[in-house]
């Protein structure tokens, strides 16, 4: 092994306390975020509210800050020096590279779970939806979940086949690549949320969107970059600045949410008032109020009780005309009419 490889690995024999338990708990935590969004998902069975721009521009930045921190020769180095680490140490130091490689298979299996419960076009056109989709994004299609699945499998084999082939070929060289895929990964993420911001906007609710995961996150990614900085320092700033952006941009997102997630918590409180105003002292229409002040004995048994109790008064269909309902008027005038008329058998006995 190099000289500069021995060196480096020695520093590693006295990992930092505070930057191994800040990493230890980023990586646990990182793992909690992401499970209140798995399970909302999950829960729904429906990934509506969640941006396609927003899971294919997530899913190419995460597979570009994997292929960035498996290339950097820095974290190739701290691999290497396990060979010459004890378990413990080698975990410490490893604990960047678990970090990320956590935050993609987290984020996969979001993808995941996007194109298995994508929202179908009768699912988004319900009735419980038709209102708000009156001035919300338009419901999508099935073709976006097939260009997210396409273009991610195809991330995949260029940057996974491209990494393995420098590494192999000429692995002292590769800060290049993976300074190209820390900035594709900076800019991937910072347009990743822009569109998720604009549709959730317009689509005025959260819907399967986790505030809970991203009250943890946003916190949560300053400290990822802070803990990153402390391993790669200034010159791996392709490696840190992707999450510095990110959380600021999931923060706007965040608030976003909390303001939709609190006005739909009003209306809801509101709508339930209305409801329950609604059912004291409500006419039904039917003239039921009315029915009771002009009650005459030409009314029928049925009808006087109910209207003395109160109660509604549900319309019948008399076998005339058409079928259709009568008013109150016309019962009371067809009632007098067979009032009036004698019944058959006494007809016959007369």
């Amino acid at each position: 092994m190099a000289p500069s490889t021995t060196s480096h690995c020695e520093h590693l024999t006295h990992p930092s306390p505070l930057t191994t338990g800040l990493a230890a708990v980023l990586l646990v935590g990182i793992l909690v975020s992401y499970l209140p969004q798995h399970l909302k998902i999950l829960s729904r069975r429906s990934s509506e509210g969640l941006s396609p721009w927003w899971v294919l521009l997530g899913a190419l930045s995460s597979i570009a800050a994997l292929g960035n921190i498996l290339t950097l020769p820095a974290s190739r180095q701290d691999i290497g020096c396990c060979q010459e680490l004890g378990k413990g140490e080698c975990a410490a130091a490893l604990l960047g590279v678990g970090q990320i490689g956590c935050q993609w298979t987290c984020f996969m299996f979001i993808v995941m779970l996007f194109l298995i419960f994508f929202p179908s076009t009768t699912t988004t056109a319900d009735l419980s939806s038709s209102v708000s989709s009156l001035t919300s994004s338009p419901p999508p299609k099935r073709r976006d979940a097939v260009i997210v699945a396409s273009i991610t499998v195809l991330a995949l084999l260029v940057v996974g086949i491209t990494s393995v082939a420098l590494v192999a070929s000429d692995p002292d060289h590769t800060q290049a690549w993976a300074n190209f895929l820390g900035t594709v990964a900076g800019l991937l993420a910072t347009i990743q949320y822009v569109p998720q911001i604009w549709y959730t906007y317009r689509l005025g609710d959260v819907k399967s969107l986790s505030v809970i995961t991203m009250l943890i996150q946003v916190p949560g990614a300053f400290l990822f970059a802070f803990s990153l900085w402390q391993r790669v320092g200034w010159d791996g700033w392709s490696t840190w600045a992707v999450y510095v952006v990110t959380g600021i941009l999931q923060g706007n997102l965040l608030g976003l949410a909390i303001f939709y997630y609190i006005r739909h918590g009003r209306m809801g409180k509101s709508s339930a008032g209305e409801a329950d105003d609604g059912f004291t002292g409500v006419d039904d229409g039917d003239g039921a109020t009315a029915g009771a002040e002009n009650a005459d004995e030409r009314t029928t048994l049925l009808n006087r009780r109910r209207s003395e109790n109160g109660t509604r008064t549900s319309r019948k269909s008399l076998p005339i005309a058409n079928g259709t309902h009568t008013s109150n008027g016309s019962q009371r005038q067809l009632s007098m009419l067979y009032a009036a008329t004698p019944p058959e058998h006494d007809s016959d006995r007369s």
